[in-house]
């Protein structure tokens, strides 16, 4: 079931009504109506995958209880492991078995060995990589006594399975979302706006900036051999600005959703695309993952104390993890050293915390000095975009030399017919990030723009996004990118 969906439009609705009117004063029940409604958001992609998210749910409720209760740190260790190895193991044989099947395969036939084929056809499970994570953040914060694990299985449950930002995040810690099923929801009409505001934020990414320049994006990634280099510069511009409508516009429908039942999801997107280097962009882009591997791996192995060969170590083992996390190819991985790349010589020269304030916020313009580095930011995260969003390594080569084969400045390449779309199209990014910019000193685009303004200045704003979103409107609606992670 997809957020801009009519589907979800029924569901919502009819979940809104039993939520607020027939189940107000009764948090009990409130938690087992979003147990089942999540199970049943979930189950509408495949029933059967709901075995996993159960089994899961039911391994680490009992594994955070027995962490708690035992005494002894050897049992609590070997619990641990149980949770890590269950929550791993399940993510690995789905999303990876045959990412490591084939690529054995191919080295043993390097040495001279012919393996037999030993793939399996399997279902990668919608949002398997976001709950698996989300559940064993909890198992690893009971181990090390930084929470109380839950005492209420429904509550866990609905928990794990929390149907707004189940299926791509953002990835909640246990410290933070669990305790707001323990308390009684009331509705708060600030909040219920604000929500509403968010999630008309998040609908005009996806639908008009994600989905508007996934087309052509694909058109150029899919017909990069016969293209010149400026057209596939303007290829990977459609892409960066498709995924990052895409994900952070599921981020904001999650995010506003929840608040329009009383909870209180964390920021998972901070204008990225404004930082003025990588490590400004890495604390503004998928926040909850970033923290995630920060806290839970990073930190861990050492993060950045110790030795340089230390901090160039960890600094590679997190990009590359974090790759790797996004999909059994070697692709993703690229993408990840590349950013590893960009970020260790800030590390190394102690200035991967110097952009930590909002850009020009003294201002409405920014410094040159800043805007040049903004520009340089976008060209090295655009450039390591084109990995992740081809078909392999060989692609990605390819479309890159095709960049730079000496036509990068002729005009680009197309049909007449694509013409038309790409200036909208262009003028549609040029619009979302005026936008931005001026909304940059909220939680998103939206939340304080034209706030000071009259009314009817700030709605005939709401009702031009609202139009572009009808108009823009597809009824074969592609799903979010992020689903497949």
């Amino acid at each position: 079931m997809l957020f801009h969906t009519l589907d979800f439009l029924y569901f919502f609705a009819i979940f809104f009504f039993l939520y607020w009117f027939l189940f107000k004063e009764n948090i009990k029940a409130q938690n087992i109506l979003i147990l089942v409604a999540s199970y049943v958001f979930y189950g509408w992609w495949d029933w059967r995958f709901l075995s996993l998210i159960a089994f899961s749910t039911v391994v680490d409720y009992a594994v955070g209880r027995g962490i708690y209760n035992s005494p002894k740190t050897q049992k609590k260790t070997i619990l641990l492991w149980v949770s890590i190895i269950t929550n791993i193991g399940i993510l690995g044989f789905f999303k990876y078995f045959n990412f490591f099947a084939e690529n054995l395969g191919n080295l043993l036939r390097t040495v001279g060995f012919e393996p037999h084929e030993t793939t399996l056809n399997i279902i990668l499970p919608v949002g398997i990589s976001f709950y698996t994570f989300q559940t064993l953040s909890y198992t690893i914060d009971v181990y090390r006594s930084k929470i109380k694990p839950a005492s209420d299985f429904i509550s866990f449950a609905a928990f794990v399975s929390f149907f707004p930002q189940l299926v791509a995040g953002p990835i909640e810690r246990a410290s933070h979302l669990l305790p707001q099923f323990y308390k009684k929801r009331q509705f708060n009409y600030l909040l219920a706006v604000d929500g509403s505001k968010q999630i008309l934020w998040g609908l005009f990414k996806k639908v008009v900036i994600a989905d508007k320049c996934g087309e052509l994006a694909n058109l150029i990634f899919d017909n990069s051999a016969d293209l010149n280099g400026s057209s596939l510069i303007l290829g990977a511009i459609f892409f960066s600005f498709q995924i990052y409508g895409d994900f952070s516009g599921y981020s904001d429908i999650a995010i506003g959703v929840s608040r329009l039942l009383g909870f209180d999801l964390k920021q998972n997107f901070a204008f990225p695309y404004f930082s003025r280097d990588i490590a400004e962009f890495w604390r503004r882009w998928h926040i909850s993952l970033s923290t995630w591997f920060r806290d839970y791996l990073y930190i861990p192995l050492g993060g950045s104390r110790g030795g340089i060969s230390g901090k160039i170590r960890n600094t590679f083992v997190i990009f590359l993890v974090s790759g790797f996390w996004h999909g059994a190819n070697w692709t993703f991985v690229f993408w990840g050293f590349l950013n590893a790349l960009y970020f260790l010589p800030l590390l190394l020269a102690n200035k991967n915390r110097v952009n930590t304030d909002i850009v020009a916020g003294n201002g409405f313009f920014p410094k040159i000095s800043d805007f040049i580095k903004i520009i340089g930011t976008y060209i090295l995260t655009t450039f390591a975009w084109i990995f992740f969003r081809a078909e392999s390594i060989s692609h990605a080569i390819e479309y890159i030399s095709g960049i730079f084969t000496g036509s990068f400045s002729a005009d680009p390449f197309f049909s007449t017919n694509h013409w038309g779309n790409i200036f909208i199209t262009l003028a549609l990014i040029a619009f979302f990030q005026v936008s931005e910019w001026y909304g940059r000193f909220g939680k998103f685009g939206l939340q304080n723009l034209f706030i000071k303004n009259n009314r009817l200045i700030r709605w005939s704003f709401y009702s031009v996004l609202i139009f572009l979103i009808m108009i823009y409107y597809q009824t074969d609606r592609s799903p979010f990118i992020y689903f497949q992670f």
